[in-house]
C-alpha cells in the first residue's frame, strides 16, 4: 500500500522528491502517513478534500482483499 500512495502522490505534486510515506502497523490496522512539501498540500488535498478522499478510496479498494484496515493520514 505504501508504494501505491507514493506513486499517486508523486504524480500530483510539483516536488515529487519531497513526498514521504511512512507505514506503521498496529495489530490489524496499518497507518500510512503522507507528507508533502507545504506548497503541494493543496494539490494532494484538492478542492473540498476530493483528491484526498479519492486517494483513501483507492487504498481502501486495494486493501479490501485482506483483513487489515488501512488509514491514510495526510500531513
Amino acid at each position: 500500500m505504501k508504494e501505491l500512495v507514493e506513486v499517486i502522490a508523486r504524480s500530483l505534486v510539483d516536488n515529487p522528491d519531497k513526498v514521504v510515506v511512512t507505514e506503521t502497523v498496529e495489530g490489524d490496522t496499518t497507518l500510512l502517513e503522507l507528507t508533502v512539501a507545504p506548497e503541494d498540500m493543496g494539490k494532494v488535498i484538492g478542492k473540498g478534500g476530493r483528491i484526498a478522499k479519492s486517494i483513501r478510496t483507492v487504498v481502501k479498494a486495494a486493501s479490501s482483499k485482506g483483513d487489515k484496515k488501512v488509514i491514510v493520514d495526510i500531513r
